[in-house]
């Protein structure tokens, strides 16, 4: 088995997290908010709602707007606002109906159940240390309701690079004055958030949920199934 590098605790100064399946389980998010969009196509576009009658069969078209707009792939409500228009289009609806119809997907994509562990971690770390939120997804940490335990938001929408470019992760270090090295990164994707967050010089904590077995070369210098675990071997205090 490939050596676990050692958690160096002391130099961290800021900690970065992800969101989506790390706070919270994203897709039950996601299907809730595609029946939101589907109930508004069958008010304001019928024809729309009845050619694209199961969610699967928009959300095919959101994956092929990935493909055919690659200058895009960072930007997840650009692509979900694309492919509605394109969905329109084929029925025959009016095209500027995408943006309302987008705007009732987006305000119940943002309708999110915390893991039971999330809350009470975030308010422990956020004593602590600087949090950084680091998303190629598009929630908004205000939006969600705890936007007060952040010092900043980096999303890849917003700064036009997605993990795991290196880039991203420095532009978090950057959010709150610290080099890069000091930042701890905190995600459940391999690529993107432990393998992304190492190759950029930080420190990474993998948030292995499922219990499934690592798989890359590189390890992360700790693996937690919850966020308790990780505040625990931190040393932070319990929550008042």
């Amino acid at each position: 088995m490939p050596h676990t590098p050692d958690l160096d605790v002391s130099r961290i100064r800021a900690i970065s997290l992800d969101l989506d399946d790390t706070l919270w389980p994203v897709w039950p998010a996601i299907e809730r908010a595609e029946g939101v969009l589907h109930a508004w196509l069958a008010q304001h576009a019928p024809a729309t709602a009845a050619l694209f009658a199961d969610t699967a069969s928009l959300r095919r078209i959101r994956v092929a707007m990935a493909d055919e707009l690659p200058h895009m792939r960072h930007d997840l409500s650009g692509l979900r606002r694309e492919s509605i228009r394109r969905a329109l289009q084929q029925a025959g609806d009016d095209a500027a109906l995408a943006e309302p119809a987008f705007d009732a997907f987006f305000a119940a994509r943002q309708q999110v159940d915390f893991y039971a562990d999330a809350l009470d971690a975030l308010a422990r770390l956020a004593a602590r240390w600087p949090l950084v939120a680091l998303s190629n997804g598009n929630a908004n940490v205000h939006t969600v309701g705890i936007g007060a335990h952040f010092s900043a938001s980096i999303s890849a929408q917003g700064l036009g690079i997605a993990k795991p470019d290196a880039r991203i992760f420095a532009a978090a270090a950057r959010s709150v004055g610290v080099p890069v090295d000091a930042v701890l990164h905190v995600g459940d994707d391999v690529a993107m958030d432990v393998v992304g967050a190492l190759d950029a010089g930080m420190q990474a904590v993998w948030v292995n949920r499922a219990g499934l077995a690592w798989d890359h070369p590189r390890r992360p210098q700790l693996e937690v199934t919850e966020l308790g675990a990780l505040c625990d071997r931190l040393g932070c205090p319990a929550a008042s």
